[in-house]
């Protein structure tokens, strides 16, 4: 039986208090980010091979089923306003398209060919990179897309909560945070869930600040899509030029990003 799937170490929850219950899940949920600083090495790994190829031109595709697709579309929308990045340069893909983000398709997990069918669609290409996210390690439509991007010399990773699982077998570089049983037997979202963000958060980071888009520990080039990030970029600047607030943001409403702020009075110097 796989991890994932094994008997909680708890029982009678519906005989707990919600205090119980809050605090019990709590401490399995602390156990999450150790499973996650053991693979460290595995993360630097596959981050020190995605760079160069962004580098070229190249692209993260996350490829998932259900929750861990869910979690693949979030980190890939949240790459464009957060770092600058056109949207197409980090996809988030899950099987049965769109409407599976909000609710379950039937089946669509179980179709190993249709994974490549949709990465085709995005004219995948050597530079690009297909990471594969499945807290069992045994979803068809990951293996699937997987073994064909292998085919196609398609540099390919996986985040996976099983040791030794079928997709990690089709990933060059595997990753494998293992967190044990969930608190309620089999739930994936919980757990593995919980470890599957949280390296995706450390590789999509890592590779934007490989790139260079962030100054300092500063969002330079997040999009200025509401108020909120407005006034963010206007402190940044704020804090960078020693300048106040009114000259600030007129200058980042002019010229669009905190770095193209910066750039220009640098320039002006």
């Amino acid at each position: 039986m796989n991890i994932t799937e094994s008997e909680s170490n708890y029982n009678s929850l519906e005989n707990m208090s919600v205090a119980d219950l809050l605090t019990n899940i709590n401490k399995e949920d602390q156990t999450v980010s150790i499973a996650v600083q053991k693979v460290i090495p595995q993360i630097e790994a596959l981050v020190n091979q995605i760079v160069p190829r962004m580098q070229m031109g190249g692209r993260i595709f996350y490829i998932g089923a259900g929750t861990s697709g869910r979690l693949g579309v979030v980190d890939a929308s949240e790459c464009p306003p957060t770092y600058g990045v056109e949207h197409g340069v980090v996809v988030g893909i899950i099987a049965g398209g769109d409407t599976a983000i909000r609710m379950a398709v039937e089946n669509a997990e179980d179709d190993a060919n249709q994974a490549w069918e949709d990465l085709q669609e995005h004219i995948i290409n050597h530079k690009d990179t297909v990471i594969g996210i499945a807290a069992s390690g045994r979803t068809p439509y990951v293996i699937g897309g997987l073994k064909e991007a292998r085919k196609n010399d398609i540099l390919t990773g996986c985040i996976v909560c099983n040791p030794d699982s079928p997709v990690a077998w089709e990933a060059e570089f595997p990753i494998e945070p293992i967190v044990g049983p969930e608190f309620i037997t089999g739930s994936t979202r919980m757990k593995s869930g919980t470890a599957q963000k949280l390296v995706l958060n450390m590789i999509s980071t890592s590779v934007m600040i490989q790139l260079g888009k962030v100054q300092g520990n500063r969002m330079v080039d997040m999009q200025l899509s509401n108020n909120k990030l407005v006034d963010r970029g206007t402190r940044m600047i704020m804090e960078m030029l020693q300048i106040d607030s009114p000259t600030a943001e007129k200058l980042l409403k002019t010229h669009g990003s905190v770095r193209k702020v910066i750039d220009f009075v640098m320039n002006q110097g």
